[in-house]
């Protein structure tokens, strides 16, 4: 079967994200919330967009980035701690989600900080593997630590979204439903998410790639038995020195 190519397949995605953009657009449920949930977004667009001729991600990552900022668009449309979800389910199956796990909060906040780590972690892999040329243990574990911390990021910028607006938008923005540890539940969650990511793709690469395991241990060993630090700084000053007295 012949792919799609790359470049219809982006403008494909492209389009639907358009249509679904706009239509969570028309009256979102808090008007000024839905415009700092999609600050982000206008940014990740215009990083993809600008970067696209010169580092086009594959068709998988940018499936796994359209799929998130679908569900992000959702969150902003109703703002994530009123999503109806409850509503659909109940439409659907006849039973609400939170009686079916025993949920006591509207978790749709939850799951999307799930599914980041579960969705973006591959094309962060992506990146590291194509730009910083990354291999081995640190093809996984990178990705992980920088899901990780962009995670804790997002924490602090809701918080000083919520200082910097307070009222009711940044109520809406901060969206803790009353639990004092829901910074710390959200970047658990990512990190969850993320890990899973990078196991089943370290899996997969273990039954595709017979280096796998050769690639992985090189990538642990020491390529330099000198420390750096201190020693290098004297060691590159005392050359600039000797340069000069040459000259």
């Amino acid at each position: 079967m012949k792919l799609i190519s790359h470049k219809k397949y982006i403008t494909l995605l492209s389009l639907i994200f358009a249509f679904i953009w706009l239509l969570l657009s028309i009256k979102p449920l808090y008007r000024k919330d839905w415009l700092l949930e999609n600050v982000l977004v206008f940014c990740f667009i215009f990083l993809l967009a600008s970067t696209y001729r010169k580092f086009p991600l594959s068709r998988l990552s940018l499936t796994l980035i359209f799929i998130f900022l679908c569900l992000h668009e959702v969150g902003a449309h109703y703002t994530y701690s009123e999503v109806p979800y409850n509503q659909w389910s109940e439409a659907l199956f006849g039973k609400s989600l939170n009686s079916i796990f025993g949920w006591e909060r509207n978790n749709y906040d939850r799951c999307i900080h799930f599914l980041y780590g579960i969705l973006l972690c591959y094309p962060i892999r992506e990146v590291y593997l194509r730009i910083a040329n990354v291999r081995g243990f640190w093809g996984y574990f990178l990705p992980l630590d920088f899901t990780m911390s962009t995670s804790m990021v997002y924490e602090l910028f809701e918080w000083a979204s919520a200082e910097i607006f307070g009222g009711d938008l940044g109520v809406a923005y901060l969206g803790t439903q009353g639990d004092v540890w829901d910074a710390q539940k959200d970047m658990i969650l990512a990190t969850t998410g993320a890990l899973i990511c990078m196991t089943i793709t370290a899996l997969i690469n273990y039954h595709l790639k017979r280096n796998f395991a050769s690639e992985w241990a090189e990538s642990l060993r020491v390529k330099g038995k000198k420390p750096l630090g201190e020693n290098e700084i004297i060691k590159k000053k005392q050359k600039g020195q000797r340069d000069l007295r040459k000259n």
